[in-house]
């Protein structure tokens, strides 16, 4: 499993993963603004790959820039999906190669969310990850989103909330959060009953009220863009949905609970450094 950290990383291992595929790129499309990756579609599918974008048609403040999308990719021979209405929005970020291997992303493809925002996404091969991806994209592609399930996604509005409320319950020790919107009423009276059992509690990012024993700071510097929880220093959740009711229990939203060491690693030092523990600690090293 491979970590993307925006905006560390920007368009290049999309556009690889893209420029790679042998024989489909399946896509799902929220917002797009980076015309690098747009062409990279067009030239795949000329080059006689699968290329099929479900684009999120629910997005009314970007609808006129969604059509004029839909009308450049399919003049050039890239098949377009509209999502279905009966959902409040389609929300996730995802691409599939070849079916053999998954960019789950909290990023959409915009300048925006990919070089002025912290974001993260993953790049993996598990064939069981692929095929519970290439499952919820057909699910949604068919306006079946009911039948979108899976046993390693956390997916709104089908299973988020018990997952996530699982997820957090079962913190023993640390709960490290990146989060925005933190509104939803149970999440955080879920928080607090964790951190009045001892568990630390860090949040970057803004809070609809204090929470009672978590300390919480805005995001430096650059923008948010991710919704990503660490627990214990063993797990982490990251996805499009934050822990707020329209994204727990109206939208399709998408992320994934891994306990890959690297991972984990990975998304907790770029967390460290961003809360400015590393930073403080490199400084008083260097001092």
């Amino acid at each position: 499993m491979h970590v993307i950290i925006q905006p560390r990383d920007g368009i290049e291992p999309l556009l690889e993963g893209i420029n790679q595929a042998t024989e489909s790129v399946e896509i799902i499309i929220y917002r797009l603004d980076r015309l690098e990756i747009e062409q990279a579609l067009v030239v795949a599918a000329a080059r006689g790959i699968r290329v099929h974008a479900l684009i999120t048609y629910t997005n009314k403040e970007d609808l006129r820039d969604i059509k004029k999308l839909e009308k450049r990719l399919t003049e050039r021979k890239v098949k377009v999906t509209r999502t279905a209405e009966d959902l409040v929005r389609y929300h996730s970020k995802m691409m599939i190669v070849d079916r053999q291997k998954l960019f789950l992303l909290t990023f959409n493809f915009t300048f925006l969310d990919i070089h002025h925002s912290r974001s993260f996404g993953i790049i993996t091969e598990d064939k069981q990850l692929v095929a519970e991806a290439v499952r919820l994209f057909t699910a949604d592609v068919a306006g079946k989103s009911h039948k979108a399930q899976a046993e390693h996604f956390v997916i709104s509005p089908i299973n988020s909330r018990k997952k996530l409320s699982t997820f957090i319950r079962d913190a023993q020790k640390q709960l490290l959060i990146y989060d925005g919107k933190l509104s939803d009423s149970q999440m955080l009276k879920l928080l607090e009953e964790r951190a009045k059992a001892g568990v630390e509690i860090k949040v970057i990012g803004a809070t609809s009220r204090p929470i009672k024993g978590a300390e919480i700071r805005p995001m430096p510097i650059i923008r948010l863009h991710t919704q990503t929880i660490i627990r214990d220093g063993k797990q982490v959740f990251f996805g499009s949905q934050s822990l707020r009711k329209v994204e727990l229990d109206l939208r399709r939203e998408v992320g994934l609970i891994t306990d890959d060491k690297q991972a984990v690693q990975s998304f907790y030092l770029i967390f460290e450094m961003d809360w400015g523990d590393l930073v403080n600690d490199l400084t008083e090293e260097d001092s």
